[in-house]
C-alpha cells in the first residue's frame, strides 16, 4: 500500500484538480445531445402560439398551454444544468458553480418542470396508456430529485449523488423519447401495411405509449446498473491493488 503524499496550498491553488474532459469522453456526446435536442424541441414554442405546438392542448382547459410551455422552457434550462452537474472537472474545480447550479436545478425544476408535468400529465391527448407513463414519470422524477437534495442536506453525498443521477436520467428520458420512437418506427415498417392498412399516423400512435415508457425505464435502469454494479466493482479493483 502506498502512502499519500500532502500537497502543499501552492500545489491545491494552482494543480489540476479532477480529471480533464478527454478523461471522461462521454462529457462531449451528451453536451452536443442535449444542444441538437433542445433545438429541436423548443423553437416552435418561443412564440408562444398554441397553434405551433407538437402536442396539442384539449379546448376546455385554458390553462393548460401556459403549463406546457412552463414545462419545456423549465426543462430546456435543466438540461443544461445537468451538464454542469455530471461533469467531473467542473465539480472538483469549481465546487461553488456545482452546488450553485443543483440547487437551481432542484428550487427551479420542482416548480417548473415536476409540477407542470404532474398537472398535464393526466389530461394530455396522447392516449391512456402515455398520460400513465407521463405521470409516473413526474412523480418519480419528483421523489428522486426532493430526496437527492434532502441526502445533500444530511451530508450523505454518496446518496445524494445516487439520487440525482436517477432524477437526471428520468429527465434526459425526455429526449429520449424522440430516439426511441424513431427506432421503433423502423422496426414496425414492415408491418405497416399489414397491420395498419398504410397509415402511419395509426401506427405511431399504436406505438407511442411502449416508447413513453422505455425512454424513461431503460435509461433509469442502466443507472442502477451503474450505481449497484459498474460502480461497487471499481472499488473492490482499486482496494486490491492499492
Amino acid at each position: 500500500m502506498t502512502t499519500p503524499t500532502t500537497a502543499t496550498p501552492q500545489q491545491r491553488g494552482t494543480g489540476h484538480q479532477g480529471p480533464r474532459w478527454w478523461q471522461r469522453p462521454w462529457i462531449l456526446p451528451l453536451t452536443l445531445f442535449s444542444v441538437a435536442f433542445l433545438v429541436f424541441a423548443v423553437p416552435p414554442y418561443l412564440g408562444l402560439d398554441p397553434a405551433q405546438a407538437r402536442l396539442p392542448a384539449p379546448e376546455s382547459l385554458a390553462w393548460h398551454y401556459p403549463v406546457l410551455v412552463t414545462h419545456i422552457f423549465g426543462g430546456a434550462l435543466l438540461t443544461l444544468l445537468v451538464i454542469l452537474q455530471v461533469w467531473p472537472w467542473l465539480r472538483s474545480r469549481y465546487p461553488a458553480m456545482h452546488r450553485w447550479s443543483g440547487r437551481v436545478y432542484v428550487f427551479a425544476g420542482i416548480p417548473l418542470v415536476g409540477v407542470p408535468a404532474l398537472l398535464i400529465s393526466p389530461v394530455s391527448s396522447s392516449g391512456f396508456s402515455t398520460q400513465v407513463s407521463n405521470t409516473l414519470w413526474a412523480v418519480l422524477w419528483l421523489s428522486f430529485t426532493v430526496l437527492g437534495y434532502a441526502m445533500a442536506r444530511r451530508r450523505r453525498f454518496a446518496d445524494h449523488r445516487a439520487w440525482m443521477l436517477r432524477s437526471f436520467a428520468l429527465l434526459y428520458g425526455i429526449a429520449l423519447n424522440r430516439v426511441v420512437i424513431v427506432v421503433m418506427l423502423l422496426v414496425s415498417l414492415p408491418r405497416l401495411e399489414a397491420s395498419y392498412g398504410g397509415d402511419e399516423a395509426a401506427l405511431t400512435e399504436a406505438i407511442a405509449p411502449a416508447s413513453s415508457f422505455l425512454s424513461w425505464v431503460l435509461p433509469l435502469l442502466f443507472v442502477e446498473w451503474w450505481l449497484q454494479y459498474r460502480r461497487p466493482r471499481r472499488r473492490r479493483t482499486g482496494a486490491a491493488t492499492s
